[in-house]
């Protein structure tokens, strides 16, 4: 969201898995979303601390707080939560202008997937995997399940545990016509997992080869990317409309 809003000089320290751009790799990483190192922060001796409420534990905030470190938590649950994360974080930076840009360019592209997705009728089932052993996937309060829904799909996870788990014979239950994965974490296992999918023909999604590795970066990150995930399951779900004529 910094890089975004072209304030990237401001950056002191950043949390592990930020690698986007790469120019954000090379700056010192302070842990993971949920361990962060909260002496390495305060050694970096930043002005602002911007935290995920989805994410970091609110005792580690706690504890910058009482250090003397003013922190501001973000929450983008959804596009709409990213969109409005985008504005205060622009208004706190003094960048509102760019700030509206942004969320003028995302509001622009979801309009338009919106108007691609009404020239089919079509609701695939999808069955979004995060997690391989045990199997995870995301429920009905993950900005996931906001894309899924958005780019024309039924979440067949949906329901009101965030990351529900699930054994394969479920899965069968489930009947999912396409199958997404994804893991920040592992994504080099995922070809192996993918498969494995591959021996289980009961379900649709591997009968019609609907089985689709996804970019973590796009999907389990809730920046402006999130747009760019949103095409990008379209043409998962519907990928009917790529051979559409303009």
């Amino acid at each position: 969201m910094i890089y975004a809003l072209k304030q990237e000089d401001r950056l002191v320290g950043v949390a592990r898995f930020s690698n986007y751009p790469p120019a954000a790799r090379k700056l010192p990483q302070v842990g993971s979303y949920i361990q962060l190192d909260v002496e390495r922060i305060a050694a970096l001796q930043p002005d602002l601390v911007i935290a995920i409420k989805d994410g970091n534990p609110l005792t580690t905030v706690e504890q910058l707080q009482a250090i003397g470190l003013p922190v501001y938590a973000v929450n983008p649950l959804d596009m709409q939560g990213v969109m409005q994360s985008m504005r205060a974080l622009g208004d706190l930076l003094g960048a509102r202008a760019q700030a509206d840009a942004v969320v003028g360019d995302m509001q622009a592209r979801i309009s338009k997937t919106k108007a691609r997705l009404a020239r089919t009728s079509g609701r695939p089932k999808v069955f979004f995997q995060i997690g391989v052993s045990p199997i995870v996937s995301v429920g009905s309060h993950t900005f996931i399940h906001t894309l899924i829904e958005l780019a024309g799909g039924i979440n067949v996870a949906a329901g009101p545990t965030p990351y529900p788990r699930y054994s394969r014979e479920q899965i069968i239950g489930l009947a999912p016509e396409v199958l997404v994965i994804s893991s920040m974490e592992r994504f080099a296992q995922f070809e192996q997992v993918k498969a494995e999918w591959m021996q289980w023909p009961a379900i649709p999604a591997v009968r019609n080869k609907a089985i689709f590795l996804a970019p973590p970066d796009l999907f389990e990150r809730p920046s402006p990317r999130l747009v760019e995930a949103l095409e990008l399951l379209v043409r998962y779900l519907h990928p009917q409309l790529d051979q559409e004529r303009p």
